[in-house]
């Protein structure tokens, strides 16, 4: 008997499993923690935070960096493979992304791309060699190993689900560096539990379980389902967290898993880490387009001006005046200037391909006092709509712009022009140009090899191809979740549990309140309420006093709005958690229908499954192009809508992603299994980097995050996107439907052991 056999044989096992697989349960579930708990923040801390992005910067941003966070891994398991061995590339891994959560809580632009960049790296060497080292402890051809990879899945998304719960609710409502702390004290757990021996593992694992349940159910809000959903994720977490105490008794991970090759060459470990150092700096720049280096002249600072003006601003609500003398004795942050991401094409000619006019049209028309709302109609290549057409033209022509600009202007615009313009803009910035130079070369090497190869090779070849690009579009249209999605639930979903409401009695009165979501779009002593006013307000005194309260004096148009504290409403961020919840209730389902349906001979096609995946990803879409349709007066959707869209989402990925990575297995050549996996993991993130392209259509604010219009501004701004995003998966569905016999055919799974 072979070593490795008696490995396989001496390992001690609890429900059929090796031991082992519980500790990576654990290290993976609080990776993932530490990795969703950022990413619910992201964007909502690029534009609310110091940094101030306007949308199209944040979701340019978001886009650079899940894109490279999908690139790393192969190059991560190419180095453990050949150099580093996988428990050793899973060590360094966690310990540069735990770096980068700590960086994360440091307010500087630099540190922020920087820790970015750390996170991009760490991912690329933690992330391929933990799942290697799961299917390591099954012996080859074990019916086990499937159900293990479940099992593994499962602690995938636990941590994806407590992650928006704790990180993202914290984050919101006391501080982002508290959220991104949390983050950081995850991933160092998911680090210790991989490398300390398994009495201080089983510590770690019990003890990191009730901490973290007893925060779910400490740190949320006063909102029945919210208290549902924490509770249940909490239980999950605590049932968990106990098999894997009793199994770790059994003992832990193996030292051979994952261990360094024998053959792997011993003195090459410094140039792996001079790499990293290197790439650190370079993905920094790549996520951020170098925008640092092109910063805008600052204008210069008159801090007591700027105390002034924030006073004012607080006093106009009625805040309480110790809190405001808090403030006074504060040192304001100044909101610098930020630099736009380095391009190929210059900004002007991006700007004439997009729009049809000139930059030095559009800013005289900046120049003329033009309404925002008409600059952002016409920016966006909208003003040809029926909707919109007279509106422009009377903005125009009450701002007294010539006759021969008004043709130019409404002569231009139109949808095709926009897409066109947006996609060869971002393609053609930094992280944009590598990701098409390697997809160019990679697929370009696969399509030249693939006409290489004998008849039904190649057909295989062909088939899956063919479905990494409907994967693409599957994830480009998916991944909205960390993006648009975003914006969307932050600025026009009700998150709020409201306890009462205006009436006519109090009309003429001054009422006190702690200012929710229930109040935007109501008029406050004329002016507009609006999210920039709810997020400076919460910004400026988050530090001083969570539930503080403002004046509203209340007239005949508030009659009917909400009163609600802030421990009523939803955390934004806490949506994120909708996904990985719906997969910890329905991926045994659907596990369940699929070896049902094998058995009666009836199950569907990979071709189908994707067509499957595509429909309901459009269905979902559709969900919240329904539910901004039926928004109120006010420009606010009902949740349920969003919970209705999440779910088909779910369900859709549930058909198309199991099935994929497997396909690719079998599908490829032996001489190209490496080369199709290292294109399926980068058309995923070139997806990521699509689903930046996208949301770039439903960007509504421009400057930082406290210049929002009104929800009813919004609202069909995300809701035309998403209905357009409905249409073109549903159609790619039908394609993907109408050739899946063809893929099946070309597959020749009758016979896949030859070739």
């Amino acid at each position: 008997m072979s070593d490795q056999a008696a490995a396989y044989r001496d390992q001690q096992t609890i429900f059929g499993h090796p031991v082992g697989l519980f500790t990576l349960f654990f290290a993976e579930m609080w990776e993932r923690f530490s990795f969703y708990g950022m990413r619910a923040l992201l964007t909502l801390y690029m534009i609310k935070g110091f940094l101030g992005y306007g949308d199209s910067r944040a979701y340019e941003v978001y886009g650079a960096y899940t894109a490279m966070v999908y690139m790393t891994p192969f190059i991560g398991g190419i180095l453990a493979d050949r150099i580093l061995g996988r428990r050793l590339g899973v060590v360094i891994g966690g310990v540069l992304m735990a770096a980068g959560h700590l960086l994360m809580t440091v307010e500087s632009e630099w540190p922020f791309f920087f820790a970015l960049a750390l996170l991009i790296c760490g991912n690329g060497l933690f992330k391929p060699n933990v799942s290697t080292i799961v299917g390591s402890l099954y012996r080859p051809g074990s019916p086990r190993r499937d159900d293990g990879f479940n099992v593994f899945y499962m602690g995938i998304n636990l941590g994806a689900a407590m992650a928006p719960l704790l990180c993202g609710y914290v984050g919101e409502t006391f501080g982002w560096h508290y959220g991104f702390g949390l983050a950081t004290i995850g991933m160092m757990i998911g680090l210790a539990v991989f490398v300390m021996p398994t009495r201080l593992t089983q510590l770690l694992i019990g003890s990191g379980a009730i901490a973290s349940a007893v925060g779910m159910l400490l740190f949320r809000p006063d909102n029945v389902w919210a208290i549902a959903i924490n509770i249940f994720i909490a239980l999950a977490l605590l049932v968990s967290a106990t098999i894997s105490c009793l199994a770790l008794r059994r003992g832990g991970l193996p030292e051979w898993a994952g261990a360094r090759p024998d053959e792997a060459p011993r003195n090459y470990d410094w140039a792996v880490y001079l790499g990293i150092a290197i790439a650190i700096p370079i993905f920094a720049g790549l996520v951020c387009g170098f925008s640092p280096f092109f910063k805008p002249e600052a204008e210069k600072d008159d801090a007591a001006k700027r105390m002034r003006e924030t006073v004012a601003f607080l006093e106009k609500f009625g805040v309480k005046p110790e809190l405001i003398e808090k403030v006074k004795k504060s040192e304001l942050r100044r909101r610098e200037p930020r630099g736009e991401a380095f391009q190929v094409i210059p900004e002007e000619t991006a700007f004439a391909i997009k729009t049809g006019i000139s930059k030095e049209t559009f800013e005289q028309l900046e120049k003329a006092e033009v309404s925002k709302k008409t600059l952002a109609i016409i920016k966006g290549g909208k003003q040809g709509r029926k909707k919109n057409r007279q509106q422009v033209i009377d903005d125009l022509e009450r701002a007294k712009i010539s006759r021969d600009v008004i043709d130019e202007v409404m002569a231009a615009g139109g949808p095709a022009r926009q897409i066109i313009g947006v996609f060869v803009e971002e393609m053609s910035k930094p992280a944009g140009l590598v990701l098409t130079i390697l997809g160019l070369l990679a697929f370009g090497y696969l399509i030249f090899a693939t006409t290489q190869l004998e008849t039904k090779p190649r057909e295989r070849m062909t088939a899956a191809l063919t479905l990494i690009f409907f994967q693409m579009l599957f994830f480009a249209l998916f991944e909205q979740a960390g993006s648009s999605l975003t914006n969307f639930t932050d600025r026009n979903i009700d998150r709020v549990a409201q306890r009462s409401v205006v009436t006519e009695e109090m009309v003429g009165t001054t009422v006190r309140i702690q200012p929710t979501q229930e109040q935007l779009g109501y008029t406050r002593n004329g002016e507009l309420f609006t999210m920039g006013d709810l997020n400076k307000l919460r910004e400026l005194l988050k530090s001083y006093d969570q539930e503080f309260e403002i004046d509203w004096p209340v007239d005949r148009d508030n009659v009917g709005m909400g009163i609600a504290e802030v421990s009523d409403e939803l955390a934004t961020s806490s949506f994120q958690a909708v996904n990985p919840t719906y997969i910890l209730l329905l991926a045994l389902v659907f596990n369940w229908i699929w070896s049902r349906l094998r058995i009666l001979g009836w199950e569907p096609s990979a071709g189908v499954k994707f067509s499957l995946g595509l429909l309901q990803i459009g269905i979902g879409f559709g969900a919240f192009w329904l539910g901004a349709q039926s928004a109120n007066e006010r420009g606010m959707v009902n949740v349920m809508w969003l919970l209705v869209g999440y779910l088909f989402h779910t369900t859709g990925e549930l058909c198309l992603s199991p099935v994929g990575l497997s396909v690719m297995t079998k599908l490829a050549p032996k001489v190209l299994v490496s080369t199709l996996m290292g294109g399926w993991f980068l058309a995923t993130a070139f997806s990521q980097y699509l689903a930046a392209i996208i949301s770039q259509f439903t960007g509504v604010g421009e400057g930082a995050g406290d210049e929002l219009p009104i929800p009813k501004e919004t609202v069909n701004v995300y809701g035309d996107v998403f209905g357009q995003l409905a249409i073109v998966a549903v159609v790619c569905a039908a394609v993907c439907f109408i050739i899946s016999p063809l893929l099946k055919r070309w597959m020749h799974l009758d016979d896949l052991g030859e070739g």
